[in-house]
């Protein structure tokens, strides 16, 4: 069965930038669906898995109010429903899951409750529908405008075709662009396209960031819960790529700055602490008698996938590579219950278990792998390793001023290995600006992306892919179709013509999304 709908704003895709695209047209009760191809929203935060990854300067600037109100309630969701010690409740820092990567890591089940509520009252009052388990599948356009899509309802196998006004491309891979005939770029562009001191000599659109097919565990030393052994685990086992120092499953990896051999550890014997990374559950901030187990997220040098590309490639081909990432990350944890060396000189740690409740699915992997490149835009402004690099501008403390600036951010130029066989890339960069120009395609004028599929390269997706900045990206473009909508003009316009720009910035800066660094 088939039915059409027409709204004002569709949103394709209900991670990060989704969510805020949504929250910021909700403020202007601007009629809106926000499609999601899984049960789950919040992306990178959820049904990926990974906690957030933040600046230095995150609790004080540095990211919108929207932002920040969705930490706090992340905070205030803990403090309210579960029996945190006092000294923890009182914490203004409260960090649930005590892992060290992020100020705030947590659950993702927490992120999903803490977004539902946030867009709930939208839902409730007729200006937000979100609908679950839609593919993208089809786009029909007229000239320079996309006039509806068509989705796959995957749980009930019906279609739908919505007709909008304006489209956003909040995807993890960017899966509208090729739908839309919107022009965009993958992989490493070439030097002489970009000047990039660290871009290719030559285009390699095949060449990408790992994927991650993240996993959540939990550890009772007294427990077995070896898993059967998977599959593929020979292949991994065997595993070593040319740039690595010693086996892929072993306790060395390779420092992503220095490329050096850097020891590994699971609970900090030495060198780096693996479970402690990204631990979402920390057993130390409950009253003893109520402390459960702590719970890690495994996205791991060991469990990053470089073998092969998902973007556009043949579905099988795509699809025997997503199963590998599977097959990878449980291959892991296979060796670590059973071969893993141990500082008493055993080995295996069995009491390693999965955790399904965590993820939300039936396996404990995440709903969906954690992507870092996707399909990026040819967009009216490019954002190249010369704007933002310390190397390149060894005298500033900013990156490059950008006057159309809609939002900033901060993180290194931060490159997994790729598969065209690269090691890491990890370049220092300094505190960035998001350019609107970035938002906007070069052709088509009524669809904006509102992720990791802006205008950005190969390198410098490596720091504008980051939790706080798709947020800020997805709030911006939410904000800017709503200044469209209600000034009846179009985001083109509004990127030349100053008037328009300055309007569209003072809207920016009163709904709390700061425009330059204060440092």
């Amino acid at each position: 069965m088939e039915r059409e709908v027409r709204t004002r704003v569709l949103i394709v895709g209900g991670g990060v930038g989704g969510c805020a695209c949504a929250l910021a047209l909700a403020s202007h009760r601007i009629p809106t669906i926000l499609t999601e191809p899984t049960d789950w929203l919040g992306g990178q935060l959820t049904t990926q898995a990974v906690p957030p990854d933040e600046h230095r300067w995150i609790e004080e600037q540095g990211c919108t109010q929207r932002y920040r109100a969705y930490r706090e309630a992340v905070r205030d969701y803990y403090r309210r429903y579960y029996p945190l010690k006092p000294a923890a409740r009182e914490d203004p820092y409260l960090n649930p899951g005590g892992g060290w990567v992020s100020r705030l890591c947590h659950e993702p089940k927490v992120g999903v409750a803490v977004l539902n509520a946030m867009l709930a009252y939208p839902q409730m009052g007729g200006w937000l529908t979100v609908l679950y388990h839609h593919k993208p599948i089809e786009a029909l356009t007229e000239g320079d405008f996309v006039r509806a899509v068509r989705f796959l309802n995957t749980a009930t196998g019906d279609s739908l075709i919505v007709y909008a006004d304006y489209f956003v491309d909040a995807s993890e891979l960017g899966d509208l662009l090729p739908l839309a005939s919107v022009e965009y770029v993958t992989g490493a562009e070439s030097q002489r396209e970009t000047g990039e001191p660290h871009a290719k000599p030559e285009p390699e659109p095949h060449n990408m960031q790992a994927f991650t097919w993240c996993m959540a565990l939990g550890y009772d030393p007294d427990g077995d819960y070896t898993i059967e052994k998977p599959a593929q685990y020979e292949r991994w086992r065997a595993y070593q790529p040319p740039f690595w120092h010693a086996p892929f499953f072993s306790w060395t990896d390779v420092h992503p700055i220095t490329l050096q051999p850097r020891p590994l550890s699971l609970f900090g014997e030495q060198g780096v602490a693996l479970f402690t990374y990204r631990q979402i559950v920390n057993p130390a901030i409950y009253e003893p008698h109520l402390a459960p187990e702590p719970v890690t997220i495994v996205n791991w040098p060991q469990n990053d996938y470089f073998e092969g590309n998902i973007l556009d490639v043949p579905e099988a081909e795509a699809s025997a590579h997503l199963e590998s990432a599977r097959q990878l990350s449980l291959s892991l944890l296979y060796w670590l219950q059973t071969e893993a060396p141990r500082p008493d000189g055993e080995v295996g740690y069995p009491g390693l278990r999965l955790r399904p409740d965590i993820t939300g699915t039936p396996d404990g992997l995440a709903k969906a792998p954690y992507i870092r490149e996707a399909r990026r835009i040819r967009a009216r402004f490019t954002v190249c390793e010369q704007h933002l690099s310390a190397a390149c501008r060894p005298n500033a403390t900013l990156a490059e001023p950008f006057p159309d600036t809609v939002g900033v951010g901060h993180y290194r130029i931060d490159l997994h290995p790729t598969t065209g066989g690269d090691t890491y890339l990890d370049i220092d960069a300094l505190p960035f600006q998001i350019p609107l120009g970035a938002l906007l395609p070069i052709r088509v004028r009524n669809l904006l992306p509102a992720c990791k599929n802006i205008g950005t390269t190969h390198i410098t997706n490596g720091c504008y892919r980051l939790h706080p900045v798709e947020w800020n990206i997805g709030e911006a473009v939410g904000t800017l179709l709503a200044f469209c909508l209600e000034q009846g003009t179009e985001p083109h316009h509004v990127y030349e013509a100053p008037a328009l720009l300055a309007a569209y910035q003072a809207q920016l800066s009163a709904e709390g999304v700061q425009l330059r660094w204060q440092l």
